[in-house]
Order: structure tokens, then sequence, then C-alpha cells
């Protein structure tokens, strides 16, 4: 038996892992896009791009140990084609690969603002090589305006704040994150950045980029204001890397949508970003995109193919580190939950959060109380096994959740 993973992502390397250490020892092929060995993107925000790590910090393990796995990477050749009923995939050079499981692990690609010029100067950040270019724009420039108010937008506002250089963030929120978090988090959020010197034009759309002579000069808003900016960062989401499939017959909506223990058709398995799984608790389907989720996902997905029937049950988490600040979040969070302060204090920015719905805590949200908040996910506890012999995990209701799945991350 052999297992072709496609994508040499968290959840491609993880789901390797997690194969050999049930003791899998058949023929296993990563083939990924990008021609670098796996990396870890979270650090592509912050770390890397502040310039306090290099490269080759961001690689999940180092060369030796993907060795001793005993998988032959097939890198830079992207995956173009999929033939569900011959289980092979075909790539932009013309190969053919095959195997008896085939397991997507192809992640995301960054919205970019449509109809726009191209400029220099404008960027998004998804690879290490979209992060490298960006940095050295970043060394070079005179401000930056960071389209998208999200958790990828904040974080990189924060990094080049602390750079030193001049910030505007631009979004249609009333707040950073304001459509998770809700108004009194939110709003936490943006007096942070406020008083780190980030220049906040929330609330307006943004209609598009201005330029002269190929180079970007800033950004308009819906209004007419023109944001000045050299270099112009957009952060508005990202869309599941599925346009490869668009002639394989697997069902695509917002993802690869699989069963609850993963599985797209016989002997195709998806895993992390790209995947929109049945969540057996919920009877809705749900598409988590984090870290987290990649490696506990292809953990199931490889117990799965090695003829477990593990349904995949967890409860979200993610966090995000912008300046000084760690913000953690167990289960998810919604802007029309009711939220109440479970520990510590909102003066002392060093507070828990519970997010209810319903009568039922959906979420605990930890501002630098990393302890703690792991203590308080108790609370999301509801009495059903989660896989891979977790503790139990929370019922979100199934309407939240559909809501949740159009929303841009």
């Amino acid at each position: 038996m052999s297992v072709l993973i496609v994508g040499a992502s968290a959840a491609g390397l993880s789901t390797l892992e997690a194969l050999r250490r049930q003791g899998y020892q058949d023929p296993i092929t990563v083939l990924g896009a990008e021609t670098h060995l796996p990396y870890d993107r979270p650090p592509l925000s912050k770390q890397y791009l502040s310039g306090i790590w290099e490269a080759d910090r961001t690689s999940l393990r180092p060369e030796a140990m993907l060795t001793a796995l005993g998988a032959d990477f097939v890198l830079g050749d992207a995956a173009v084609a999929l033939d569900v009923e011959r289980r092979t995939v075909h790539t932009a050079s013309g190969r053919q690969l095959s195997a008896d499981s085939i397991v997507l692990a192809t992640g995301l690609r960054p919205r970019v603002l449509p109809n726009q010029p191209d400029l220099a100067g404008v960027h998004v950040l998804r690879t290490l090589d979209d992060a490298a270019a960006l940095r050295v724009d970043l060394a070079g420039a005179s401000r930056m305006v960071v389209v998208g108010d999200g958790v990828l937008g904040a974080e990189i506002a924060a990094t080049a704040r602390k750079l030193g250089l001049p910030v505007t963030m631009a979004g249609p929120q009333a707040a950073p994150l304001a459509s998770q978090f809700g108004p009194v988090v939110a709003g936490l959020l943006a007096e942070l950045h406020t008083a780190e010197g980030v220049e906040l034009k929330l609330g307006t759309a943004v209609a598009g980029l201005t330029g002269v002579d190929g180079r970007v000069t800033g950004v308009e808003l819906a209004d007419g204001e023109v944001l000045p900016g050299d270099v112009v960062v957009v952060a508005l989401g990202a869309t599941p890397a599925t346009e490869w499939l668009a002639d394989s017959g697997l069902t695509l909506d917002n993802g690869v949508v699989c069963d609850s223990q993963c599985r797209a058709a016989d002997g195709i398995y998806a895993a992390g970003d790209v995947a929109r799984w049945r969540h057996d608790g919920l009877d809705a389907l749900l598409r988590l995109e984090n870290r987290t989720n990649a490696t506990e996902q292809a953990a199931c997905v490889a117990a799965n193919i090695l003829g477990e029937s593990r349904s995949y049950t967890p409860i979200p988490y993610f966090w995000t580190d912008q300046f000084a600040t760690k913000i953690q979040v167990h289960g998810i969070p919604s802007a029309d939950a009711e939220v109440t302060v479970a520990e510590g204090a909102i003066g002392d920015r060093r507070f828990v959060t519970h997010y209810r719905r319903d009568g039922r805590t959906v979420a605990v949200l930890g501002w630098n109380m990393p302890k703690q908040t792991r203590l308080h996910r108790e609370h999301l506890v509801h009495g059903q096994a989660v896989s891979g012999g977790s503790p139990p995990t929370a019922l979100h209701s199934a309407r939240h959740l559909a809501a949740l799945e159009e929303r841009p991350r």
C-alpha cells in the first residue's frame, strides 16, 4: 500500500509523521508546489518578517529528521489534476503520481484586490517567498498600508510598527477582528494598535490602489480618501486551493467536502486549511484555518488510512501575538455572543472572557493569561469524545458555524 500527500505543508508533514509513528512502513510521497521543505507559517508575519528569525528557523523539521522519515519529497512541482478513480495526480511538469491513498493538503490561496494594476510594492503574505519579498521592501519603505483588519493584517501591522515604520491599517470593520471578537475585545485591539502608533482607517471599504510609474503610492478608500504608502500588504483572507480539482468529481464547496472521517472519496482524504468536513457532534460542515487544526486533523487522517474509523471532532483553537499581547482562543467566538470576564480584569490587560450563546459557553478568549485560558477551556466540554483521545468537545450550534463558514477569516 502506498500514500501520496499533496501539499508539503504543516498538514502534509503531520500526516507523514503520524503514519510513521503508527508503524506504517510502505512508500509515501510528498508533493509540494513550492521548492521549500515544510516550514511553519505563523512566524512569517512575526519573527521572520521582523528579522528576528532567518528562513532556516521557520523549518518544521531539520533536514536529517525529514530524511529519516523515509518519504520521497517531490518539490517545486504543483498538482494540476486528480484522477479519483485511478488515484493519480498529474503535475505541472507532466509527472503522474499514483497511490492507494491520497491526502489533499494544498492549503489556501490569498485573496487579492480585484481589477487592480500590477504595481511594485504590493504584497500578499502566505508563503515564505511572499514574506521574504515583503521583508526586503520594508527595509526601504517610508510608509506601509495594510489592507485588511483580520488576524493576519493586524499581525503584519504590529510587526512593521515594531520595526519603526509608519503604518496605516484599512478595513471595513469597526475595529480589528470585530466580526470574530465582538466590540469589547476588538475595541481593546484597536486601542492597543493606536497606542503603539498604528493609524486606523477602519469602517470604510477599500476601492483600489494608486500608483506612479509602476510603483504603488497608496490605497484609495470608497469615500475617496487616499492613504499614502509605498508598500501595501493585502490581507483580505484566503480561499481554499481547490482550482486544480475542478474536474476531479470531488465535491468542492468552500474547500474539499469530506465526511466525518475527513474522507472526500474512496481512498481520498483532506487535511488542514483546505478540508471542509462534517463535525459529528454538530451535524454541520466545518473548515478551520489554523496551525493547530492542521496537526490534529492530519493525525485523524493517518489513523483512518490505517483502517480506523475515527471521526474528527476538535475544539477549535488559535492564537495571535500582537506587540506584547498574546491572545488565545478556544472554541469559536462571535460578535453577537454575550461576553463576560471570567478571570482577571480588562483594565489590567490580563483577563479571560467567556463567549455565551443560547445559554452555552461557545468560546474562551484569554488576553495575556495563557495558563488560565487553558484551564477555562474546560467550560467548553459537553461530554462528547474528541478524536485522538482528547477531552470532550464543545458543541456549538450548527446555525452559528454555518454562518461563520461564509465569513472571511
